[in-house]
């Protein structure tokens, strides 16, 4: 492979502003964040964009030139970080794109519920109160209920409703990581219920 060029790297750019455009690029090198920062910048935006469905994304995060002897410490956090979403269900590939950048296919969000859980890989504790559901309005508990009982029938549960309000829970659990908090939260965990729907009747 010759060695890269500022032309070439114009053309590359080019390249992925055409492929991916603005919103499918997480570009962490531009506002050099700390590797927490970054790490913790990449999640919320991962998560978001497998609710979006974007597909494919790219992730810039620099090469590390200026880091001490050339390695990148954002970009080695941000790998890790990968590796951790892609057991807890929320990427499903990852290839390096260039020397500081990867793209990052996302994983279905019905993935979220399936995948399996780590000792050595914390995640958030599950919802196992119901009283979680009362705080739900009617509309998103039907959809939700909607959800438990087409996810139940997909794993070949004969008697889906004994099982309905732990799946129930199971499913809030899973999607409560995902959706940010904000007075617009339970309209969005609608729209993510939605697409794990769509996603579950499409099987």
């Amino acid at each position: 492979m010759g060695r890269e060029t500022p032309r070439t790297r114009s053309a590359l750019t080019a390249l992925d502003e055409a492929r991916f455009g603005p919103g499918r690029t997480l570009n962490l090198r531009a506002v050099l964040p700390t590797p927490a920062q970054a790490t913790a910048r990449a999640e919320s935006w991962l998560r978001q964009k497998q609710v979006e469905r974007a597909g494919d994304v790219l992730v810039i995060t620099g090469r590390g030139n200026q880091s001490v002897a050339g390695v990148s410490v954002v970009r080695q956090a941000v790998l890790s970080l990968l590796r951790t979403l892609r057991r807890r269900g929320v990427v499903g590939a990852v290839r390096e794109h260039t020397a500081g950048s990867f793209v990052v296919t996302l994983a279905p969000l019905s993935s979220l519920r399936s995948a399996p859980s780590r000792r050595k890989d914390p995640t958030p504790a599950p919802t196992t109160d119901p009283r979680m559901l009362s705080g739900l309005s009617r509309e998103t508990r039907k959809l939700l209920r909607s959800v438990a009982l087409c996810s139940l029938e997909s794993l070949g549960v004969r008697a889906p409703e004994a099982f309905v309000e732990r799946e129930m829970l199971e499913h809030l659990s899973h999607l409560g990581a995902t959706i940010r908090d904000g007075p617009m939260r339970e309209e969005r965990l609608r729209q993510a219920l939605l697409v794990v729907l769509e996603e579950l009747e499409h099987r």
